[in-house]
């Protein structure tokens, strides 16, 4: 088994993380140990075709940071990682783009693969993966927000108010 380079930080099940490459500072994630890796929630999500000449195929995607608001949306277009046929939580299978974004978790900065999906119906905007976790991180099941919490007006932001 590879043995992290790094002391092995606790985390709690729901961490506020950001994510730095798309200037949002506060998201809500939920960090899963049963998935392998991350997934954000996106929508307007656009395949732009590489040129001959121009190197990868991009994505350009826009990211809702708060729960039940438009607010604060952010466009954003980054190179396409990989596709790959990922399976949801309830057994549902569909082609999603992979992105390596950068993520800051517990004051530390991880590149992870990020998977682009809906996750309008999921109750939180952003899911961290095993690929992130196993970077020294060990998640408390009954700890959340170790990291600690985002201001009242986020928070109040992320509840639509």
């Amino acid at each position: 088994m590879a043995q992290s380079s790094h002391p092995s930080t606790i985390a709690g099940w729901r961490e506020w993380v950001s994510l730095p490459d798309l200037g949002v500072d506060w998201i809500k994630a939920k960090l899963d140990t049963g998935a392998r890796t991350s997934s954000l929630h996106a929508y307007d999500i656009r395949l732009v075709p590489a040129s001959a000449d121009a190197g990868p195929d991009r994505v350009r995607f826009t990211v809702r940071p708060w729960q039940n608001s438009d607010q604060d949306a952010v466009a954003h277009e980054c190179d396409v990682h990989d596709r790959r046929r990922v399976r949801s939580s309830s057994g549902h299978a569909d082609q999603r783009y992979v992105v390596l974004l950068p993520i800051v978790l517990l004051g530390r900065t991880i590149t992870a693969e990020v998977t682009l999906s809906n996750r309008d119906e999921m109750g939180f905007r952003m899911l961290i993966g095993r690929q992130v976790l196993r970077q020294g991180f060990i998640v408390d099941s009954a700890r959340s927000f170790a990291g600690g919490r985002a201001t009242k007006q986020v928070r109040h932001r992320n509840r639509g108010r």
